[in-house]
C-alpha cells in the first residue's frame, strides 16, 4: 500500500505538531494545506484563500473561524462558509480524522 491508504485518505502530519486552538501549514499531493486544531478537533482545508492568494495558515484562528491575513475576510472552519467580506466562495473542507496520532485527510473521492 502507498502513502495513501483505499479511500483517498493521506496521512498529513502528527496530531502533536498542531497545538490546541492553531493551525498549520502542510504540503501534500504538491498542494498547500491547512491543518486545525479547534479544542482537540482536527479539520483539514485549502490553505489558499478563495478571495486571492494568500495562506490561511498564516490568519488569525478565533474559535471555529479563520480571517484571511491579506483582506481579512473570514471563513467559518469546519463548514468552510465564508462570513465576511470580502469573501463570498466557500473554502474547501476535507473529511479529517486522527489514526494512530497522525492527521489523515481524504484528498480525493478514493474512486481508484
Amino acid at each position: 500500500m502507498s502513502e495513501s491508504d483505499k479511500g483517498g485518505w493521506c496521512p498529513l502530519t502528527d496530531a502533536s505538531e498542531v497545538e490546541e486552538d492553531d493551525v498549520i501549514c502542510v504540503e501534500a499531493c504538491g498542494r498547500p494545506y491547512a491543518v486545525f486544531n479547534i479544542e482537540g478537533d482536527y479539520y483539514v482545508t485549502d490553505d489558499c484563500c478563495t478571495h486571492q492568494e494568500a495562506s490561511l495558515s498564516e490568519g488569525y484562528l478565533q474559535d471555529d473561524t479563520i480571517e484571511c491575513p491579506r483582506h481579512q475576510g473570514v471563513f467559518h472552519v469546519p463548514t468552510g462558509k465564508p462570513m465576511g467580506a470580502p469573501v463570498t466562495e466557500p473554502l474547501r473542507v476535507y473529511p479529517a480524522r486522527v489514526e494512530d496520532g497522525r492527521v489523515w485527510a481524504r484528498l480525493s473521492d478514493g474512486a481508484e
